[in-house]
């Protein structure tokens, strides 16, 4: 890489300009060693900003510890005193069930349903008219309470008795209209006590509910509990006895409107069957004509059928079954076969001729001659037979077509008169459904039973609030809550750096050290003479770390800045030089803020007469601004008489020559610089000393104005070799961070033998 080329650091953006990576510069690996120890520690889980880290979190709880415990100490403590100022109320029971069946006593079916369909909605409605205000109406006019008691019960709390106080007192009721709206109101707070008090608890899975009332009389939560069940229980016989009276009521004024249009319907009927002459003779409207004319043409078909027959007969001489078995012609044959098989087996022996032949012979002619008269006889019969069921035809078909006009004539009629039978059947049968519905309900309305009752009542009252444990813990938990939430919103509120944790993640900047928060009463200076204290013992650690900033140790020339003006800048300076100046090394202290300089008021000594502003201006030599500062290896150059134009005198040469100079005369320069924000002085210092230490002020220090500042740092070629973060409370940010420095020096009796012994504190 070139010197034309600036490498940008990746986690400050490409708009920062860092100080030059070139190896020849011996000044330039400040800027390389600060930032290898937060290579280490990149890409860790602390830089993920999708994982919760619970300990951070924790610390937020500890650091902000005494917030959430005197929230919740608050808050119980009101809890506390809400529970020892209420009025104590009592609750009392009474066990109901409301079932979604009627039964009728007198019904085969004892599971019969009555109108209900059993749902949740049904048991809701059921609890919502337990808790109307019709129902505590209801309940009033019952129990109807006097003003005593109203006001017993209605009694106010603390803050209502507390805000009574400022109230003016009504004055008293001076006319009858002032006393009934007195007591339309004592009857509005009788209601509104009774409302106020119920409350209902269904049991799950079960037709069973609970009902309660509480009050801050035991007794008279018993007497409403158990008066408003009953008057429950009543209100819906009540209600089911007007449901049942209005439709009795209504299916008799409906059976006696059908009862009159059935004797219309029958009458108009009547009164059309006699104008027509209609003789009806059954339910279907067949007339007498229609059914003669039916019978009629059954008897023509029938005579159709023999004459028919009769005629075959006659035309072929055959004679029927049942004239062959009324004449003799059967005895006669049998006879004749008789005599034919004597007479045949006779011939066999005797001739024709013989007498007993001749006899035989004779007979049978004889028969047969009988046989053919008989015969003749039943020809004529058939004939007559044939004769009589022509004209018996003849007369039938005759009446036939008679009576068929006359049925058509009828038939006409009959169109109408089945319309009004209809009607007439119609209205029958409405008729006689709705008498057969008034008989149910009269029967089944007596013989109901309730389907809401009272399974126990209530006996005694029990205390119900205030319940003192109950309250506590619950006024803690909101307060812990509520601290919590407070803490969190703080913490997350304050966008100050307050750890070194915060300064890596948020700055990029490695820490240098951590120099704790004096004790309240501390001074500096008692801490800063006091070799075995926290605080000199942190920038001693400071020291330490500074040696590793670059490969030849500490920056010969060390500027100490801050985002803003008192954070400790001169402090820090101070006794970074101090500690420097105990290794044996010659150190320079230079006070460099030339705009609000207070270095000399820490060292205790007046402003120079020509100090730093006269250097840089050409008025005075090096050697005649040096000071002594009354320790041993260090001196000082204050800053001097105030210039009109301090950021002029810093950007011309003088300023290069004054650190070159000094660089050669002493072994550590130390500068005490100005704040970064808002003035162009630190940029010019930072740009020519070899190295620049950045003050963080735990706590107070905001991440905006951090970054800002080393935005300039950067944009000025800076070489940022870490910061420092001072006046760090590791109790109060919550973290037991390693900067404790747990250790402390034990004056026990190994000093009383020459010896230091070093003692975990």
């Amino acid at each position: 890489m070139t010197d034309d080329k600036l490498p940008v650091d990746p986690a400050q953006g490409g708009d920062r300009l860092p100080a030059r990576h070139d190896p020849a510069d011996p000044r330039a690996l400040a800027f390389v060693h600060g930032r290898g120890a937060l290579s280490l520690f990149e890409g860790s889980n602390e830089d993920d900003p999708d994982e919760i880290d619970l300990r951070a979190y924790l610390h937020i709880l500890i650091k902000w510890r005494w917030l959430v415990v005197s929230i919740a100490a608050g808050i119980t403590a009101l809890a506390l005193i809400q529970v020892l100022l209420t009025t104590p109320i009592y609750r009392a029971s009474a066990l109901m069930q409301i079932q979604n069946t009627r039964t009728n006593v007198v019904a085969s079916d004892q599971g019969a349903v009555l109108g209900y369909d059993w749902n949740n909605q049904y048991q809701q409605t059921q609890l919502e008219l337990l808790q109307s205000r019709s129902m505590s109406e209801r309940v009033a006019k019952r129990v109807n309470l006097d003003r005593i008691a109203i006001d017993r019960l209605d009694a106010p709390g603390w803050m209502g008795r507390l805000l009574g106080l400022f109230r003016a007192k009504p004055a008293a009721p001076a006319s009858a209209t002032q006393t009934a709206r007195d007591s339309k109101a004592m009857q509005n707070e009788a209601v509104g006590i009774f409302r106020g008090g119920l409350s209902v608890e269904p049991v799950k899975d079960t037709e069973l509910v609970w009902v309660n009332f509480d009050s801050p009389v035991p007794a008279f939560s018993v007497q409403a509990v158990n008066a408003i069940a009953e008057e429950f229980v009543a209100a819906n016989q009540d209600q089911y006895n007007s449901r049942s009276n209005f439709a009795g009521n209504y299916l008799e004024e409906q059976l006696a409107i059908a009862k009159a249009k059935l004797e219309e319907s029958e009458r108009k009927l009547i009164e059309y069957a006699r104008t027509q002459g209609l003789t009806v003779t059954d339910d279907q409207g067949r007339t007498l004509a229609m059914n003669t004319l039916t019978s009629l043409s059954e008897a023509l078909a029938q005579a159709k059928q023999a004459r028919i027959r009769a005629e075959a007969r006659w035309r072929s001489n055959a004679t029927s079954t049942e004239q062959l078995t009324a004449s003799a012609i059967g005895p006669l044959q049998q006879q004749r076969a008789v005599l034919m098989s004597q007479y045949q087996q006779k011939l066999a022996t005797f001739k024709p001729d013989y007498p007993d032949m001749i006899q035989l012979r004779q007979q049978i002619d004889e028969i047969e001659k009988q046989i053919a008269i008989e015969q003749r006889r039943i020809g004529g019969s058939v004939r007559a037979e044939y004769e009589a069921a022509l004209a018996e035809e003849s007369t039938l078909s005759a009446q036939v077509e008679q009576l068929r006009s006359q049925a058509f004539t009828t038939s006409q009629n009959t169109v109408e008169y089945t319309i009004l039978k209809r009607d007439v059947d119609t209205n029958r049968q409405l008729y006689d459904s709705l008498l057969q519905r008034s008989k149910e309900i009269t029967a089944t309305s007596a013989a109901t039973v309730n389907n809401i009752s009272i399974v126990d009542r209530a006996v005694a009252a029990a205390k119900f609030s205030p319940r003192p444990i109950r309250s506590l813990l619950l006024g803690g938990l909101i307060g812990l809550v509520l601290g919590v939430l407070i803490a969190f919103i703080l913490e997350f509120l304050d966008d100050t750096l307050k750890t070194p944790q915060d300064v890596e993640q948020k700055l990029r900047l490695a820490v240098l050290g951590v120099v704790p928060r004096l004790k309240p009463g501390q001074a500096v200076a008692t801490a800063a003479a006091d070799a075995h204290s926290g605080f000199s013992e942190a920038y001693r650690s400071v020291r330490a770390a500074l040696q590793f900033t670059t490969d030849h140790g500490v920056p010969r020339s060390l500027l100490v800045t801050s985002s803003g003006p008192g954070e400790g800048k001169s402090t820090a300076a101070l006794a970074l030089a101090r500690n420097f100046a105990r290794l044996g090394k010659r150190v320079l202290l230079i006070e460099a803020d030339l705009r609000n300089p207070s270095l000399h008021r820490t060292l205790g000594l007046k402003t120079a007469a020509a100090g730093l502003s006269g250097l840089l201006s050409g008025a005075e030599a090096f050697a005649n601004v040096l000071e002594p500062s009354g320790e041993d290896g260090l001196q000082v150059i204050l800053a001097g008489p105030l210039p009109p134009n301090p950021a002029e005198l810093l950007s011309g040469s003088k300023l290069v020559s004054m650190l070159t100079v000094a660089t050669e005369r002493f072994d550590q320069v130390i500068i005490d610089g100005p704040p970064v924000l808002g003035l162009a002085d630190a940029p010019l210092l930072a740009n020519t000393a070899d190295g620049t230490v950045m003050l963080v002020n735990s706590g107070s220090t905001k991440i905006h104005s951090a970054q800002t500042s080393l935005k300039r740092l950067y944009a000025a070629r800076a070489r940022l070799v870490g910061a420092l973060l001072s006046r760090y409370d590791a109790k109060t940010a919550g973290y037991g961070y390693g900067y404790g420095y747990g250790y402390s020096y034990d004056y026990g009796q190994g000093a009383r033998d020459g010896k230091l012994k070093l003692a975990k504190g």
